[in-house]
């Protein structure tokens, strides 16, 4: 069974709109136009990111003992992974940098029934078309809407790997449907903040800061605060500050300044909480790719501690 675009919407999560290609292939988007367009106006950077497919992903309750789709990369920004997720464990990944820009991407799975998730690589905007399965589909319920805002660890830049972001490892164990809006060098930008036509998400997560904890003012956090808290009036969210960084040690104080700052901002909305980003990773170079970017062990752990933290807010 090969299934159209319009079918493969139906099993296509983290994507606020979708568009085809000239040949074929289904894109999605995460952001609406108004804000690509601001975006491309912005920064260079910004926009190539701004359709990424981070935490875009295919689930699905299925039968089948194979998978396959036909893929093309438009745009990468660093090499990750697709990955096989098969009741909630990762069995199969395929890097990035072992295919080619375009190909067929097949899985091999046992015949039993199983929930699986088909994670798209978090730093690069991949299309697809061709989804083949050799057995019938169901669709996976999902739990609440959710916006995540970030920079480029929300994003998921640091793991090089798709399933193993710290968004990713979270919502494995949160089961959110989440559409993921983090950005490579993001900031906190109340000109990004739109209301998204059709879209009304149940609750927010922002993890922005760590890009502008040497600035002189907080302006720009308060306004995106009180355009954030004024779009979604009454919609809780969560706000984690900066987690650790050891790329300037000498800028720690700064920056923890920076986290207080930010948590001053925020107590004076009822429907924000607060996670202290300096308790979710270990502040030791062995959990970072590059004493910035949490890897691999980071992320999951940074995941994990983030869905204790929320279930202790009960967020």
């Amino acid at each position: 069974m090969v299934l159209n675009n319009e079918q493969l919407k139906k099993i296509y999560y983290g994507a606020y709109s979708f568009a085809e290609t000239e040949d074929g292939y289904l894109q999605a988007f995460q952001y609406s136009k108004a804000q690509m367009d601001y975006f491309a106006k912005a920064s260079i950077i910004w926009y190539e990111r701004c359709s990424a497919s981070a935490a875009k992903t295919l689930e699905f309750v299925t039968e089948a003992t194979k998978i396959s789709f036909d893929y093309k990369i438009i745009w990468m920004g660093s090499q990750d992974s697709f990955e096989l997720c098969v009741d909630g464990l990762i069995t199969d990944i395929v890097y990035v940098k072992d295919i080619k820009e375009e190909g067929t991407i097949s899985f091999t799975l046992e015949g039993k029934k199983k929930n699986v998730i088909i994670y798209l690589p978090a730093d690069a905007t991949v299309v697809i078309k061709n989804f083949e399965i050799n057995a019938d589909i169901m669709p996976v319920k999902k739990g609440p809407k959710v916006l995540w805002l970030g920079d480029s660890i929300t994003q998921g830049y640091g793991p090089l790997r798709s399933g193993n972001t710290y968004v990713s490892v979270a919502n494995r164990l949160l089961g959110y449907d989440i559409i993921n809006q983090g950005i490579g060098g993001y900031i906190y930008d109340k000109n990004s903040l739109m209301k998204m036509e059709g879209y009304k998400p149940d609750k927010i997560i922002v993890a922005l800061g760590t890009n502008q904890y040497g600035t002189e003012t907080m302006k720009d956090i308060e306004e995106y605060y009180e355009v954030l808290t004024e779009i979604y009036k009454d919609t809780p969210i969560l706000c984690i500050t900066p987690i650790w960084r050891g790329d300037n040690l000498e800028g720690i104080p700064t920056l923890i300044r920076f986290c207080n700052k930010i948590k001053d901002i925020v107590k004076k909305y009822k429907s924000v909480s607060v996670v202290d980003g300096f308790e979710l990773v270990p502040h030791l170079p062995e959990y970072y790719l590059d004493n910035l970017h949490p890897n691999q062990l980071g992320s999951e752990v940074y995941g994990r501690n983030l869905v204790r933290a929320i279930e202790k807010l009960g967020f």
